[in-house]
């Protein structure tokens, strides 16, 4: 090779030396994790991508429209002309709850009253007895669409009439999908859809009742921003108002902590990578030493070599991209088949972006994890053809950390979008590795020391015991370093493992078996002693009974609530409608105050009908969004009454639990002289539900009993299929860590097999060699595990604590089988792969003294 060889000699060399090098250990631990980073990442961002363009795409549909505006009694026609003039095409829509009935048969639905204008986005699917067809409209006057459940509960056909209100309608079909969804009590019943002409003759909107006007409005980017003054205006007016650019619809808490942890697990995959190519990278160099002496024998300058060298490791990232992006388009899929049936919406085709991404993570990862040591061949000396020992100084470790931690520290950033948090994390995670550094040295030094004293015996194990020992002791400085790999292996393992049997737990534990099914709201104090008496005759577990009153916050520390509340948080649903307000004397279950002290049971006696403001308790996500805190006061609007309450804690609640919640808690003896009812919530088994039920209702029709089962079952299915999201993208983590295993261990595999040689030479058996490998294995694995459950220990508290919203705790079973598995994990890798180093001769083995 000359001096002045051009590019296309040296990118034929370097696939011919490509092609040569694929047969090496070491080079197929570099592709096998280059392509693990690459499909856990792709794998993760075409999914995470095709979820948040859906969401983009379709939040327009579940909305109803670009805008939808609410309140609780019609729109004026001013309001219309203005958004019409605007270039909006509008449609109204009225919301309520009332009594279906069908013979003797008697369901309570969910009304949905639509105008010639609906839907303005998708298609209503509608069975109306020749199969399902896709109708552009709503129901026309006359007749009614109603879900199939409530056709069930009613025992009526397409064709057959409902009584609704005061009016009788005709079944024009069963609703099989509508293209916008609600939320609310109203969305837990069985829907019946009609026309806003028939509204009047039902009788069902009176003074009082409760009733959701909702104006949805649909046109170009420009015509929205054209009427944002207009939108400002009516928020302060008290009108609910929804732009799809701000109030897109979000996922559960379920998908949303599966979400953060599939982005996790990715991180985690792309790491442990990242360290095999670390490994496999000084291996890589370490074989190549001798062929770039020669080629500078042969006149290549340091630039040829760097550039040779580069060649071929970017043609394995390239290829190994590509079996990546692959593997990961394959995973996507698989991912969406666990999940798609539950996402509320039907998503785009994957894009171009995660592919993109996955390329770059890949070169990403070999530029930060295999750079500095790759400039090791760069520094090669023509003379170490003739003197071995002339080999260039290894790049120093600190440098290999630095480079790494930058390069993956931008990856953090890139895959999260937080740059505080990813450089809280790096820095966190560079003060560890130093902790870890010294941490390792103490305790491998006490382990050998311990190994040391138990391998003082004649035997054959305590021999074994006492020489593994002492290979370890001897080159202590590369023990450390894979001491180090294995220890952040293990504990990425075990972080990925422990969040995820943690997220299990705390879902399960989130819908036991005797979660409440049924809702009973709008009981009357008169009526609270009997109710309760049926119920309680007939189940076994049941919420507490809680009073309820509605009231509006009109002022924050006596001051208009929408200059005292942030910006962005202005239009807050809280400060838009009335809330539902109670009062306890203990706290509700499933409640925990976070800030203050829960008022006493007497705290609202003195201050009951006085002008001193009274002791509340508000939930801690509305008083953080409206900018509140311990000591600041609401005023509330009941009826014609305003009373003031001084905020003395804040709560956490479950709002998943299926358990009535409340964002405000008064002390007794306030809230009784205002209007009240009651609200509860039971578990009813299905045998017994049908003669409770009628009981329940002929005694007591004006209480509104709500039947979530089939919410409850929706969300039950939801978390199983997410728990094998989760368990799906725990295979990619761990098949990572195993490749960082291999690669280490493939890294010293020539000095490992020097050192055989030389106790075959003073006498060792196979068996003897055997052991004394499997010793030095498993005090590997057994110290690593230490110190992997330590930083998993802490990693995982972080996590839990500024992620996901768990609450930590000790994993004591982490601390007993981490370093007992890693012992046999490592144990046995190391075994298998060194059973060519236990068959080759004492020779062939000293032949590798160069490369050890």
């Amino acid at each position: 090779m000359k001096g002045h060889a051009g590019h296309d000699d040296i990118f034929r060399l370097s696939l011919k030396g490509l092609r040569r090098d694929l047969r090496a250990s070491d080079v197929r631990a570099l592709f096998v994790a280059l392509a693990l980073a690459v499909a856990a990442s792709t794998m993760i961002g075409f999914f995470l991508d095709r979820l948040d363009r859906g969401l983009t795409r379709q939040a327009s549909q579940l909305m109803g429209g670009d805008i939808k505006l609410e309140k609780d009694e019609p729109f004026g026609s001013d309001l219309r002309r203005q958004l019409e003039q605007a270039g909006l095409t509008l449609a109204d829509q009225v919301d309520l709850v009332s009594m279906a009935s069908h013979g003797d048969a008697f369901q309570l639905a969910s009304l949905k009253v639509v105008d010639g204008a609906y839907p303005l986005y998708g298609q209503v699917l509608v069975d109306r007895g020749e199969g399902v067809v896709r109708v552009p409209h709503g129901p026309v006057a006359g007749e009614v669409w109603i879900a199939p459940r409530l056709a069930q509960l009613l025992s009526v056909e397409v064709g057959g009439v409902v009584q609704v209100g005061q009016a009788s309608l005709t079944v024009g079909g069963l609703i099989e999908r509508e293209p916008d969804q609600s939320a609310g009590f109203g969305s837990f019943n069985p829907r019946l859809m009609m026309h806003v002409d028939d509204l009047d003759a039902t009788g069902l909107v009176r003074p009082g009742s409760r009733v959701e006007f909702e104006l949805l409005a649909k046109g170009s980017p420009q015509a929205v921003d054209s009427v944002q003054g207009l939108l400002a205006r009516l928020q302060t007016d008290g009108i609910e108002v929804e732009d799809v650019r701000e109030d897109r619809p979000q996922l559960g808490s379920a998908l949303e902590r599966a979400e953060r942890y599939l982005s996790l697990a990715g991180l985690a995959a792309v790491l442990l990578a990242g360290v095999a190519v670390a490994m496999a990278t000084r291996r890589y160099v370490d074989r190549h030493l001798d062929t770039a002496a020669l080629l500078r024998c042969f006149g290549a300058s340091q630039r040829q070599l760097a550039r040779l060298f580069a060649l071929q490791l970017l043609w394995l990232a390239l290829a190994s991209a590509v079996v990546g992006a692959l593997l990961g388009l394959a995973g996507q899929a698989a991912l969406l088949a666990l999940l798609t049936q539950f996402l509320p919406l039907e998503l785009p085709p994957p894009g171009w972006l995660p592919l993109l991404m996955g390329v770059l993570t890949a070169l990403a990862v070999l530029i930060g994890f295999a750079g500095p040591t790759l400039l090791r061949l760069k520094r090669v000396s023509a003379l170490k053809v003739l003197r071995r020992e002339l080999d260039p100084l290894p790049a120093s470790a600190w440098l290999v950390i630095g480079v790494a931690s930058l390069v993956f520290g931008g990856l953090l950033w890139l895959y999260s979008g937080d740059l505080w948090l990813s450089l809280g994390l790096l820095a966190g995670g560079l003060v560890a590795l130093v902790v870890l550094w010294g941490l390792g040295w103490l305790l491998l030094g006490g382990v050998l020391r311990l190994a040391g004293r138990w391998g003082n015996g004649q035997g054959g194990v305590a021999q074994a015991l006492r020489l593994g020992a002492r290979q370890l002791a001897r080159r202590r400085q590369a023990s450390l370093g894979q001491l180090l790999a294995f220890a952040v292996t293990f504990a990425a393992m075990a972080i990925i493992t422990l969040v995820r049997g943690d997220l299990l737990t705390t879902w399960q534990a989130q819908l036991p078996e005797d979660t409440p099914n049924y809702f009973a709201i709008n009981i009357q104090p008169g009526e609270r002693d009997g109710f309760l008496d049926i119920v309680d005759d007939a189940v076994e577990s049941r919420t507490a009974l809680y009073p309820m009153v509605r009231g509006r916050i009109t002022a924050i520390n006596g001051q208009p609530p929408r200059e005292v509340v942030p910006e962005a948080h202005r239009g807050d649903n809280s400060l838009r409608r009335e809330l539902n307000l109670t009062w306890r004397d203990d706290l509700p279950e499933g409640n925990r105050v976070v800030a203050g002290d829960w008022f006493g049971p007497d705290a609202g006696t003195n201050d009951a009908g006085g002008e001193r403001a009274v002791p509340i308790s508000v939930e801690s996500g509305l008083a953080g969004r409206l900018g509140i805190g311990l000591g600041d006061t609401l005023t509330f609007a009941i009826g014609s009454q305003d009373i003031t309450g001084e905020i003395m804690s804040l709560r956490d609640l479950d709002w998943d639990s299926f358990r009535p919640n409340f964002f405000v808690i008064f002390p007794p003896e306030v809230l009784e002289r205002f209007g009240h009812s009651y609200i509860t919530a039971f578990h009813l088994e299905r045998e017994a539900g049908g003669t409770v039920l009628g009981e329940l209702v002929s005694a007591y029709p004006g209480v509104s009993l709500i039947n979530v089962e089939a919410i409850l079952g929706r969300v039950r299915e939801l978390l199983a299929q997410v728990t094998r999201a989760v368990e799906f993208v725990l295979a990619f983590v761990l098949l990572a860590g195993v490749s960082v295993l291999y690669a280490a261990l493939t890294a010293s595999h020539s000095l490992r097999t020097h050192e055989s040689g030389l106790l075959r030479v003073f006498g060792a058996g196979d068996r003897l060699i055997s052991r004394v490998q499997g010793v030095e294995f498993a005090l590997l694995g057994f110290t690593s595990g230490l110190m992997g459950a330590l930083l998993a220990e802490l990693a995982a508290a972080g996590v839990y604590i500024g992620w996901l919203d768990l609450v930590p705790r000790i994993h004591w079973t982490m601390w007993l089988a981490l370093p007992l598995g890693g012992a046999l994990l490592i144990g046995v890798i190391g075994h298998v792969l060194s059973r060519g180093v236990r068959r080759q001769t004492p020779m062939a083995s000293l032949g590798l003294l160069g490369e050890a």
